[in-house]
């Protein structure tokens, strides 16, 4: 079955970048406050994508990024300011990526590689840029290129047609059980990054495969 695997799509936040790294600002701006603004912020970002898409009031994941961020610093009654959104925001470009990220993308290098991800492009570019990851995929896809997000059919069906490949063809990997839901009810292969040690989502669309981390993928060379 690995052999008719050609390309391997990686989600961006949660799977290969960790986007509780933004505690460490959030600490330094507001202290002892870090772990719950990175816990409400990750979890609005999440509602307002589905919201969102749901009521077809798109707007692009850096905006959504923004509303939440406001949202959980008001739901946690701490002072809100532009300078501060701007600092933890300015974060946001600059998450650190798993340890074993750079190891693994080299290793599966001799199959087509992308990132698949409802950041925009203002979100999404300088942070590959950055992590110095860029030159190992060879697309950066993003749904704000058709202006929607996923687990919508739509935005897999992008990534697909980028891809130039067969839905069996593509195994995509995320920690977001929802995202992998998504990517399965579409027909992609899956590979559930389960990080969290988190159950399978009761919808009868289970993971092809579930690892800790993205070592496990190397069983697909």
């Amino acid at each position: 079955m690995t052999q008719l695997i050609k390309a391997l799509v990686f989600d961006v936040y949660g799977t290969l970048f960790d986007v509780h790294a933004v505690k460490a600002k959030a600490d330094e701006l507001y202290p002892e406050h870090g772990a719950d603004i990175s816990q409400v912020w990750r979890q609005k970002q999440l509602e307002y994508s589905f919201l969102r898409q749901l009521n077809g009031q798109y707007v692009p994941f850096s905006q959504v990024t923004r509303d939440a961020l406001r949202y959980a610093l008001l739901q946690l009654k701490l002072h809100v300011t532009e300078e501060n959104i701007a600092t933890l925001m300015e974060a946001y470009l600059e998450l650190s990526h798993y340890e074993e990220v750079e190891a693994v993308l080299h290793e599966m290098s001799g199959k087509q590689l992308a990132v698949f991800s409802n950041g925009s492009h203002d979100m999404l570019d300088p942070l590959i840029e950055q992590s110095g990851l860029g030159s190992l995929f060879d697309h950066i896809i993003s749904v704000d290129d058709i202006k929607q997000y996923k687990p919508t059919p739509a935005a897999y069906m992008h990534a697909l047609n980028t891809l130039g490949l067969k839905r069996e063809e593509v195994l995509f990997m995320s920690s977001n059980g929802w995202d992998i839901t998504g990517a399965k009810s579409f027909g992609f292969r899956t590979a559930w990054i389960n990080r969290s040690g988190l159950p399978v989502e009761e919808l009868n669309l289970d993971p092809d495969s579930i690892y800790d981390d993205l070592n496990g993928l190397l069983e697909w060379k």
